[in-house]
């Protein structure tokens, strides 16, 4: 029996963020609060890339950014890419809030992945936790899946070779995820708070962390650790020039171990236009990528099509 979703959201979201794997449901801001009518703007200009950034649409990546490795076998090179579509900033010029593609008609969904590790799991992982997922992106890549994988700069600086090969990947684009993944609203499911002066400045360090691992395809979208966000946050974050995405479709993928019950929760929330948070993150989404295998072919079955967040947002 599926677990009803406002339970399944809720008990994923606390599980996720106990060990660093947030993105599982909003706070009590982000949905209230979201803006899903705004008009892209079509390009970067109505949330300006951050500083240092090498063109609109690609921030944190300077001209002097080492260049990716060349795609593997079977792996799609990144093409030159046209600015990525941006909301324009909210009233009082606050950072614009997209959790959906508002009544649309056209089957297409995009799948989203958080690639959790906040800043003080180094020891974790030197342990031999792991916050990575090679064999979902390698399911994602198989399956011809378009997807956005929401990355922590800390992920990045733990797997800089996976943040690389996703980076330049004409299959996946990487959005920001901050940098530490603490929290930008307390409280947060007891996730440490980033104080409000360093929150741009938390953005901006993931940005270059992507850079520093020659990931190329990134775009100025950002996820709030936890879902969690107020106005203040919103404010702070106008000078990272960022759009904030969120969700419609949680999937429950959190410590879950049905990855059926996980399938399901996922084929009864898509509608046209859906935008889905899972994660990439072995030890806290076990079954995503078994999910994944099944989502993938029923959703298609249904008429549906891939897309990643700026594909969704820009139609």
């Amino acid at each position: 029996m599926t677990i009803p979703a406002r339970k399944l959201s809720a008990l994923a979201l606390l599980g996720a963020v106990l060990v660093g794997c947030g993105g599982g449901a909003a706070g009590p801001a982000a949905h209230g609060g979201a803006t899903t009518s705004a008009k892209p703007t079509g390009t970067a200009s109505a949330g300006s890339a951050p500083s240092g950034s090498a063109s609109p649409g690609t921030p944190g990546v300077a001209p002097s950014a080492k260049a990716g490795a060349p795609p593997a076998p079977g792996h799609e090179a990144a093409p030159a890419r046209k600015a990525p579509p941006t909301l324009a900033p909210a009233a009082g010029g606050l950072t614009p809030v997209y959790t959906h593609r508002a009544k649309s008609t056209e089957k297409v969904v995009a799948l989203t992945f958080d690639a959790d590790m906040t800043a003080d799991q180094g020891p974790r992982a030197a342990g031999g936790e792991h916050f990575d997922n090679p064999q979902l992106i390698a399911t994602l890549r198989r399956l011809k899946v378009d997807a956005t994988v929401f990355m922590t700069g800390r992920w990045a600086e733990q797997y800089p070779d996976q943040a690389r090969s996703i980076g330049n990947d004409a299959r996946f684009e990487i959005a920001n995820h901050s940098f530490s993944h603490y929290a930008f609203a307390n409280p947060c499911y007891g996730l440490p708070t980033v104080a409000r002066p360093d929150m741009a400045a938390d953005v901006q360090r993931a940005f270059d962390a992507f850079r520093d691992a020659g990931a190329t395809n990134v775009v100025p979208y950002f996820r709030f650790p936890g879902g969690c966000y107020d106005d203040e946050a919103r404010r702070a974050l106008a000078p990272a020039g960022v759009t904030a995405v969120q969700w419609d479709v949680v999937s429950g993928d959190a410590f879950a171990k049905d990855a059926d019950a996980v399938a399901e929760q996922v084929l009864s929330g898509v509608r046209p236009g859906s935008l889905v948070v899972m994660h990439c993150t072995r030890s806290a989404a076990p079954v995503t990528e078994q999910a994944i295998r099944r989502i993938v072919p029923e959703l298609r079955a249904r008429g549906y099509r891939f897309v990643k967040v700026s594909e969704l947002m820009s139609r």
